[in-house]
């Protein structure tokens, strides 16, 4: 394993410290550990000046570590002040493939951010702590796989392999989306999201969309008087959530399911003695592969115009986030499957930096420790056991690429 700094790192309380001696923490816990020690809360959920925003104190810890393991370390700029890690195993002959292992190193907040958060404690085979699966997770597997293989005897002879810790992929993904206008390619992209170490091949997509309602102000007294926008789109919310839902539970996709629509936000009036002349909400529209974002928004045009209803429309997020379907058959992401022992691979609903990258034609996996279901929770956490397995199945694909 790599000799991991000790300087500028926030660490573990006395009783973590005492909890995670009396499990026998490995080294693959303990560098988890360490990240999650080191707060980057993206900076789009907390304000400016918060200690606890932004991804430079992981960068730093881990680019210092790929300098003292003897890797190739570069900056990318992204943002004033948050940048992508780039870490480089070079190979010993001509390079013929590049796999690039890309896990974000940003996490959300919360309504409050405690200390506690980035104390991490371990119990009963579990290490909790903010992004423990997310994906702080992914982060340390990776990056220790990296260093292990570089250390190997089996070290690839023909292939680059690049840790690329990306930035804001809980906001805009804005790091991924950097990656690749910079002109970056690879053979395979391997993202880290919390996948049970399991080879997912498959997202669906996110379109945000606002719809607004135009009325007319009137007095509370005379509502005969105005035009109420809020009633309007009550009808409309109704349509999407009903109507809508039901004709996208007819639309599946073999390793996603069904497409959705979920009214999220609703805001209209001021207060109750005065119709309503505006009313907004926002949608979240998850896409399956084939759905073109330009296709989804005259569908519900034209499904409102067939409803009688009148809404503007526009789309909220102002970047594609298009769905992820890599196919299995292609060779390096067959050799994942092998590796990881899936017969097929799998399908997950949520967004990644994968799509981006894929977008930008990078073919793209998913793959990592944890699971979604405790990403984003007061309580986060990740199984000890299988930050072991992921390192060690990720290390064993590195060593395959030398065949």
């Amino acid at each position: 394993m790599i000799a991991l700094p000790t300087r500028h790192v926030a660490k573990p309380s006395v009783s973590s410290r005492r909890s995670l001696r009396g499990i026998g923490m490995t080294k693959m816990g303990k560098l988890v550990c360490e990240l999650i020690a080191l707060p980057s809360v993206n900076p789009a959920f907390l304000s400016a000046n918060d200690p606890h925003a932004g991804e430079q104190r992981v960068a730093d810890f881990l680019a210092a570590a790929g300098r003292r393991a003897g890797l190739e370390v570069e900056s990318q700029p992204v943002f004033p002040n948050r940048a992508n890690l780039l870490v480089r195993l070079s190979p010993r002959g001509r390079i013929e493939q590049r796999v690039v292992l890309a896990p974000h190193l940003d996490t959300v907040g919360g309504d409050e951010i405690p200390g506690s958060l980035f104390t991490p404690r371990a119990q009963h085979g579990r290490l909790h702590g903010r992004g423990a699966c997310d994906t702080k997770g992914s982060v340390g597997a990776m990056f220790a796989a990296l260093c292990e293989v570089a250390q190997s005897r089996e070290r690839p002879e023909r292939t680059e392999i690049i840790f690329a810790g990306l930035v804001d992929e809980e906001n805009g993904q804005g790091g991924s989306r950097a990656l690749v206008a910079s002109g970056f390619k690879a053979d395979l992209a391997i993202v880290g999201e919390p996948t049970r170490v399991r080879t997912v091949t498959a997202h669906k997509g996110d379109l945000w969309l606002q719809l607004e309602t135009r009325g007319k102000a009137a007095h509370g007294a005379r509502p005969e008087l105005g035009r109420n926008a809020v009633h309007a789109m009550a009808r409309i919310v109704d349509c999407l959530e009903t109507t809508y839902a039901g004709q996208l539970r007819r639309r599946r996709h073999a390793l996603l399911g069904h497409a959705t629509v979920n009214v999220g936000a609703i805001a209209g009036g001021g207060q109750p003695n005065i119709v309503p002349d505006r009313c907004v909400i926002s949608v979240d529209r998850r896409t399956l592969p084939g759905e073109e974002d330009a296709e989804v928004k005259r569908e519900i045009k034209t499904l409102l115009r067939r409803q009688h209803l009148a809404a503007r429309l526009i789309d909220s997020k102002g970047v594609p986030c298009r769905p992820l379907e890599t196919s299995p058959k292609h060779p390096l992401v067959g050799r994942m499957l092998r590796c990881t022992g899936q017969k097929r691979p799998l399908g997950v609903d949520y967004f990644s930096d994968a799509g981006v990258l894929a977008d930008g034609q990078i073919p793209s996996v998913l793959f990592g420790p944890g699971d979604i279901a405790q990403a984003h929770t007061p309580d986060e956490w990740v199984e000890l056991h299988q930050l072991e397995q992921a390192k060690n199945l990720l290390v064993a694909f590195l060593k395959s690429l030398s065949s």
